[in-house]
């Protein structure tokens, strides 16, 4: 593929640009980007990057080597990886994915948030463990230091799941009626919720209490607040 620039327009064109030999060396293809100005301009398509009918969900893994996706229809898993630019496994699935978290830094150790109230362990062979939830998920996150999946739905229940024991433990019960999304800080792991009435609720995980909530909705009703600058504000205030 090769880029042009027109009026401070970047111009694609798939069909156009030079091609590199199979059979070169990667240290014989970083020597040739280094002398040759359009091979080093040359950009790289992932072959089958799609999916056949939708796709809901897509991640990137940890290390960056891997871009995952979930779609339907039929409910599917697709790994696609970043260095060999191309589909590296696909998994089927039995119910639709709300949504997944990586537990490793590649694809290895995946968990799925499934619309049938189901939460299913991937490792890399296929599915490890299956379980159900006493109410329907919307949104997971992973608290690596103790080993929590936490799980928010249509109800006020945070409800966790602690992955070294394989049982439930105790949830956090928030004054909201339904969450629709959740995530962790990634400096000091404090937890947000984002609540239907648009409420964003921090919890601190060590003590399993609420340590503050922050009105952010302009209404009776928000749909997203998975926002990384929410989270500076409330460390701000709270801190």
């Amino acid at each position: 593929m090769q880029v042009s620039h027109a009026n401070n327009v970047k111009i694609y064109n798939l069909s156009a640009g030079k091609a590199l030999p199979e059979w070169l060396t990667d240290r014989q293809k970083r020597k040739l980007q280094h002398k040759d100005d359009d091979v080093r301009r040359r950009l790289e398509l992932i072959q089958d990057f799609e999916m056949p009918c939708v796709s809901n969900c897509v991640k990137v893994s940890p290390d960056e080597q891997f871009i995952c996706a979930s779609g339907t229809y039929k409910p599917r898993f697709r790994c696609y990886s970043v260095h060999e630019l191309c589909l590296k496994f696909e998994h089927g699935l039995d119910s639709n994915v709300v949504n997944f978290q990586f537990l490793s830094e590649d694809y290895s150790k995946v968990c799925f948030l499934q619309d049938d109230r189901f939460v299913e362990f991937h490792s890399q062979f296929g599915r490890l463990f299956r379980m159900r939830l006493p109410k329907y998920g919307r949104d997971l996150a992973y608290y690596p230091p103790s080993c929590d999946m936490y799980f928010v739905g249509v109800s006020p229940e945070i409800n966790r799941i602690n992955l070294e024991k394989g049982r439930f433990m105790k949830p956090l019960v928030s004054t909201a009626t339904e969450i629709n999304c959740c995530e962790f800080n990634p400096v000091n792991y404090l937890f947000g919720c984002g609540t239907k009435l648009g409420h964003l609720d921090c919890w601190d995980p060590r003590s399993r209490g609420n340590v503050g909530t922050l009105d952010i909705a302009t209404s009776n009703f928000v749909q997203d607040f998975k926002q990384v600058m929410l989270f500076s504000i409330v460390i701000c205030l709270l801190f």
